[in-house]
């Protein structure tokens, strides 16, 4: 499998697959991911070179946002003041589910964060997801806290407040062939 920036091409299968998650998830008794995200928005996001595909030869079996912006009013001064990225819109195919690919993906991520110089791995949850939040805690997320306070990036109140974070860390053998360009969020030595 490798890992790919996804390009204004993916935007059809991008949403596609967030619909098919919504799908997934209703089935499990959740309303996460019920409201449509804004195609715009998500171009913009796709844009912006953050969002990234994972390729099984010809398939998409796996979508990741991995950003060093954090959404407005989820994290205090002094955790913003960290060197953090944040993982958002984790989504693996159903053609792929139960390979761990989300947990690897993670790990992934977490090593992308590690080499960019980032002290944490981020993320917030669907506050209302006891599943999906057990799930982080069972790949080595730590609960912050969760926030209710707030307005959703696609409109309404916030439903994704439930944040958390692990130490961002090299994984020693990478499954994926990474073809993404690197990233440092710190300035290079000796500079402010």
């Amino acid at each position: 499998m490798i890992v790919e920036t996804a390009t204004p091409d993916d935007l059809a299968k991008l949403l596609a697959f967030r619909e098919e998650a919504a799908s997934w998830l209703t089935t499990l008794g959740t309303d996460q991911w019920r409201r449509p995200y804004p195609a715009d928005k998500l171009l913009a996001t796709i844009e912006s070179g953050v969002v990234f595909m994972v390729r099984d030869g010809a398939a998409t079996a796996a979508t990741i946002t991995l950003t060093p912006e954090a959404e407005d009013g989820l994290w205090t001064d002094q955790e913003l003041s960290e060197p953090s990225m944040f993982v958002n819109k984790l989504t693996v195919a159903r053609t792929h589910a139960g390979q761990d690919l989300g947990g690897r993906l993670l790990d992934w991520a977490g090593d992308r964060a590690f080499r960019s110089g980032a002290t944490w791995l981020r993320l917030d949850a669907w506050t209302t997801n006891a599943a999906l939040q057990r799930y982080y805690l069972q790949h080595g997320f730590n609960h912050v806290r969760t926030v209710t306070e707030g307005g959703a990036v696609n409109g309404g109140p916030r439903v994704s407040g439930w944040l958390a974070q692990r130490p961002a860390r090299a994984v020693r053998d990478q499954e994926f062939s990474d073809l993404t360009r690197p990233v440092n969020l710190l300035p290079p030595a000796g500079r402010p």
